[in-house]
């Protein structure tokens, strides 16, 4: 290992969880020498044979490893074999992959005690930091805790994995509008308008807006104009008129906006030419609501779609659903109980909303469905609203996007300020992934519905609890 050792070279540790997080993470560090101590791959035994999903992503990981070292000899693993160039690397890889035996070195080199994983992962930094002195070693960990414990080891530098994060702050996200100040067409002055039906089209210039993306909404301080990223190009940008008071007056299911926020979500929500919706914004902005007030619209009034498909994650069911008896709607219920409280609300003006509720429910063809259970088909022709889905990893996410397939449409709604998962922070979260993904995607639309007035109680609680 005596090459790692110059000025310039860096030295990557990985600990076990960056490696269940991203299987295939250590292709990231393309130009850098990448360390997994002999722990890591021990825990990644022991985790490969369990009926989880991070048991795949073990599989992925040793596969991915073993494809790398099959030929090296034990020497030359522990000089370093040649990392392969990571397809999304514009240049060609110069990094190499070690493997370190961490049981040969003695606790008392950082002092922890050897009978804890995280603590012979940090000894075996701390070793490598001392061995090579003109080299910087950096332990990369998700666990912040093992960040902490390493810091106090002795260890000059630990990071956090940050190659799969988009943003580095929250308040970052794409929030799939912007308030243009003052009056609208005074930035503009003359454009190019173009009448097709009842559509209409106005061609500015693109400097003027300089950073869009597909069907993000333009609005103004006055109130009176409206409109949505058709197209762009490098000079020009494509607008559809839509007018604030259109936006106003747009309604599903006898639910009207309260305002432009909601007024921009709903008409998203109900173009069939946007195939992926996702509602962010604090509890109580009504993303359920209009989510499934727009769903009953297509299904059953308009008759667009054949039927609407409700799933969601929760960290106790995210693996099983249980094997007592029980159908899985019947498992379903009580954690999907937001919808069906919402379909009361929808209907409480009824004589008997249960009774209106569970006619809703057969007429318009509901199913509640387990997230493991949305593998392996491909979903036709339907509403698919995948609520509280902040609680997804992009990996998961992706497996349900993946399964929709012709002539069906997607609606994600989550609150990035209430993630359940122990493994998740709102910049991770698979919700935040998709939406800066996909807002260069045309058949896609991200509304934020911080901007809904909600009731003073609510209100008063999110400033001050």
């Amino acid at each position: 290992m005596e090459n790692a050792s110059n000025l310039k070279s860096k030295m990557y540790v990985l600990d076990t969880n960056v490696l269940l997080h991203e299987p295939l993470a250590y292709l990231s560090f393309q130009e850098h020498h990448v360390v997994i101590p002999m722990t890591v791959l021990e825990e990644l035994d022991h985790i490969k044979d369990r009926k989880h999903d991070v048991s795949r992503d073990a599989r992925v990981a040793i596969r991915g490893l073993d494809e790398i070292l099959k030929n090296a000899t034990p020497e030359q693993m522990l000089q370093g074999v040649a990392l392969p160039s990571n397809k999304k690397a514009k240049t060609a890889s110069n990094g190499t992959l070690i493997i370190v035996n961490d049981h040969l070195f003695a606790d008392s080199i950082s002092g922890l005690p050897g009978n804890e994983n995280d603590h012979r992962i940090i000894n075996c930094a701390v070793h490598l930091q001392k061995q090579h002195t003109n080299s910087k070693v950096i332990l990369v960990t998700k666990d912040i805790n093992m960040r902490l414990k390493a810091k106090g080891a002795g260890l000059n530098y630990v990071e956090d994995y940050r190659t799969d994060q988009l943003i580095d702050d929250i308040s970052l996200l794409t929030s799939g509008y912007k308030k243009i100040a003052g009056d609208f067409w005074q930035h503009v002055g003359q454009c190019n308008t173009e009448q097709y039906g009842r559509e209409t089209l106005h061609h500015v210039a693109k400097n003027l807006i300089p950073d869009v993306f597909y069907n993000e909404y333009l609005i103004d301080e006055g109130d009176q104009f409206a409109a949505r990223v058709k197209s762009y190009d490098e000079e020009h940008i494509t607008l559809k008129d839509i007018g604030y008071e259109r936006l106003m007056n747009q309604g599903a299911w006898g639910i009207k906006p309260k305002n432009i926020y909601q007024g921009m979500a709903l008409d998203a929500l109900l173009d069939t030419s946007i195939e992926l919706v996702i509602l962010t914004g604090p509890a109580g902005c009504g993303k359920t609501l209009l989510a499934l007030a727009s769903a009953l619209e297509m299904v059953i009034e308009k008759g667009i779609y054949d039927k609407v498909i409700v799933t969601r994650n929760t960290p106790e069911i995210a693996e099983s659903i249980g094997f007592l008896p029980g159908t899985e709607e019947e498992k379903m219920a009580p954690w999907l109980a937001a919808i069906t409280d919402t379909l009361e609300v929808l209907h409480k003006g009824d004589e008997n909303p249960i009774s209106s509720r569970n006619y809703i429910m057969e007429k318009a063809n509901i199913q509640f469905k387990s997230v493991n259970f949305m593998r392996g088909r491909s979903i036709q022709n339907a509403v698919v609203i995948l609520d509280e889905s902040q609680n997804l990893t992009a990996a998961q996410l992706k497996t349900i996007i993946t399964r929709c397939g012709e002539g069906t449409k997607l609606i994600c709604t989550g609150n990035l300020a209430q993630i359940d998962s122990n493994y998740l922070t709102p910049v991770t979260s698979g919700l935040t992934y998709i939406v800066e993904r996909f807002k260069n995607f045309e058949g896609s639309a991200t509304i934020n519905l911080n901007g809904v007035v909600r009731s003073r109680l609510a209100s008063f609680a999110e400033e001050n609890l």
